[in-house]
């Protein structure tokens, strides 16, 4: 894809004998959302792992802006505005809520220790902007009113959309999510995918694992489904949707025995 913000090109994982991901290529375009679905063990949570430098690929290529992300830590990916949230929610328990989003301003601040510790003009004004952003990253997810409560008092799904703020509080250009509406109500899940598009129009773009179906279908521009590891479609979501193969792989049908037309999947 031209002018492609992330480029994946038959990107493969082994795990000794078993293939998590085979030859996976895919491109994402600046403030696009891109889904990524697929049965338990399709390979995608690999995927984000991969991408964030959690592991290491097999074989392929990753490209971020042009640049081969290949042999960079996972901190360092970070540091380019490559940011992801976990299957599961990892909160520091002891810290507030507030406190715990503020980690997600280490990416771009610039105060070092011994200025911080000398409460020097430049760290005090530095305190007040990652006390800002934390605070606003905490109104976009809902979570404003718990600033002060420690994070182990959140129920899961609230320890989810605190992971979320503390991913948006780093200024990420590109956002990974994994099951974000996972633990969520209906009426919060809504509000996430309003904050995502309200999130894209400001320049962020989006790769979403995502089981819920209707939050696919209403906030991505494209799909990717994945299975046993290997990419069998991709699409838009009404074309996804209509997709044999994956209506196949979702029902464990034959592609050749699924009706042509549209079903709503689990």
């Amino acid at each position: 894809m031209s002018g492609a913000l992330l480029e994946a090109q038959d990107l493969s994982r082994r795990f000794g004998g078993v293939v998590a991901l085979r030859r996976v290529s895919f491109a994402v375009a600046p403030q696009e959302i891109v889904a990524v679905i697929g049965p338990n063990g399709a390979g995608k949570t690999t995927l984000f792992n991969v991408v964030t430098g959690l592991l290491a690929p097999t074989a392929g290529r990753i490209r971020y802006r042009g640049a081969d992300l290949a042999g960079l830590s996972p901190a360092r990916i970070a540091a380019l505005g490559i940011i992801r949230t976990f299957q599961n929610p990892m909160v520091f328990g002891e810290m507030t809520v507030a406190e715990n989003v503020m980690v997600g301003c280490h990416r771009w601040t610039r105060t070092g220790l011994l200025a911080a510790a000398l409460a020097l003009p430049g760290a005090i004004h530095e305190d007040r902007l990652v006390s800002r952003a934390a605070l606003e990253a905490l109104v976009l997810v809902g979570l404003r009113d718990r600033a002060a409560d420690p994070a182990r008092d959140l129920p899961a799904g609230q320890q989810r959309l605190l992971e979320i703020a503390r991913a948006l509080a780093a200024r990420p250009t590109l956002l990974l999510l994994d099951e974000p509406t996972a633990g969520l109500s209906a009426g919060e899940a809504r509000h996430l995918v309003e904050v995502i598009r309200r999130l894209r129009a400001d320049g962020i773009t989006f790769i979403v694992i995502e089981h819920n179906m209707d939050v696919v279908m209403e906030a991505a521009d494209r799909v990717i489904v994945l299975d046993y590891g290997e990419k069998i479609a991709e699409g838009t979501p009404p074309e996804i949707q209509r997709d044999p193969r994956v209506i196949a792989a979702y029902l464990g049908e034959e592609p050749d025995a699924v009706p042509a037309a549209g079903v709503s999947l689990p």
